[in-house]
């Protein structure tokens, strides 16, 4: 559920306060805007601006191109409007009471054969607009009422995800045992592929794939939800390329999933369980500096090496396992040029 398709619709008494919502959206990544006729707010570049006007929307151009609006209500009335949308167009719909199960009836009747968006009438709404029918409309329109709306709606929805990580392989310098501390483990809401897993480390200059349990043990079933990521001091990426201690994920929070050099996706955090485990050590020269991780010392908690997923209990000096290099300057997890020594 991407930020691309949600349109930002400020519903507030002055133009004044609609554009303070314009202004907060922008500052946290959003580029389209449903506006009422005479607002006027020029759009930046790589923005989209809709101006709402009677029963439709338009898109300004060049071309402009005009969306109708219809307001549903029931059953009839969704079975008539989704007749009259011509094959190749664009239909939005507004409804005034279920908005779930009938949008779900919309999106089977589209299918690919014209686009479907929806309203929201609140960012708590945008999720099920987002996912019905496991693809959701093709764009929502989410009403916000005041600034504070956007950063709630922000929390809902996810960033463009990293374009490109620099994925490595590198040789494990040594695996030492590191005492009793507390690890975290992260469940998600997603399943997981057993080659999929978590990027954590020590520092951000270079975090390590730790691989999901969707391989138990001999002892122990699978859990395909889950990455048993590190110790809570440990950064771990996030799904819109920021890190943040594992230390402080929440439930709902977003974090970036994938397969070494492969395609990476945002799940989100279900539940996040710490507890106090035996951990090892395994430290990586990177760039002739020094990289650690800190996990459990178990069969069910694996790095991804070159040709499989090796545990802690039998990982060895010498074994190449897959990482990413990262900006080594952090604040607040965003990335910062500055001059910065990690250890």
């Amino acid at each position: 559920m991407t930020r691309e398709r949600v349109t930002v619709a400020p519903i507030a008494p002055s133009r004044d306060e609609r554009v303070s919502i314009i202004d907060r959206a922008r500052r946290r990544g959003f580029t389209r805007f449903a506006l009422d006729a005479g607002d006027g707010t020029p759009a930046a570049p790589g923005e989209e601006f809709l101006v709402r006007e009677g029963g439709r929307l338009t898109i300004l151009g060049p071309p402009p191109v005009v969306v109708p609006v219809a307001v549903v209500g029931d059953p009839a009335a969704l079975d008539a409007v989704l007749r009259g949308v011509p094959p190749g167009g664009i239909l939005a719909i507004e409804w005034t009471g279920d908005r779930v199960i009938p949008l779900e009836n919309a999106i089977a009747v589209a299918g690919s054969r014209f686009e479907l968006w929806a309203y929201a009438r609140s960012p708590r709404e945008v999720p099920a607009g987002l996912g019905a029918l496991e693809h959701g409309a093709r764009r929502v329109i989410v009403e916000v009422h005041s600034p504070e709306e956007v950063d709630e709606l922000e929390s809902i929805v996810e960033g463009p995800l990293p374009l490109s990580l620099a994925w490595a392989l590198v040789s494990v310098d040594s695996v030492r045992p590191a005492g009793v501390g507390d690890r975290v483990l992260v469940d998600t809401t997603s399943l997981l592929d057993p080659t999929e897993g978590l990027l954590v480390g020590s520092a951000a200059g270079f975090l390590f794939h730790v691989a999901s349990e969707a391989v138990g043990s001999r002892f122990s079933r699978p859990r395909p939800f889950r990455v048993n990521a590190g110790a809570a001091h440990s950064y771990v990426l996030m799904g819109d390329g920021s890190t943040r201690y594992l230390s402080e994920l929440e439930p709902g929070d977003a974090v970036l999933v994938g397969r070494p050099g492969a395609v990476v996706r945002s799940v989100r955090v279900g539940r996040v369980k710490i507890e106090r485990r035996p951990l090892v050590v395994v430290t990586a020269v990177v760039d002739d500096v020094r990289r650690t991780v800190f996990l459990q010392e178990a069969e069910t908690v694996r790095l991804s090496a070159e040709s499989s997923r090796v545990p802690m209990t039998e990982l060895t000096a010498g074994t190449r396992v897959h990482g990413v290099r990262m900006p080594v300057g952090r604040h607040l997890g965003r990335a910062v040029e500055e001059t910065i020594l990690e250890r």
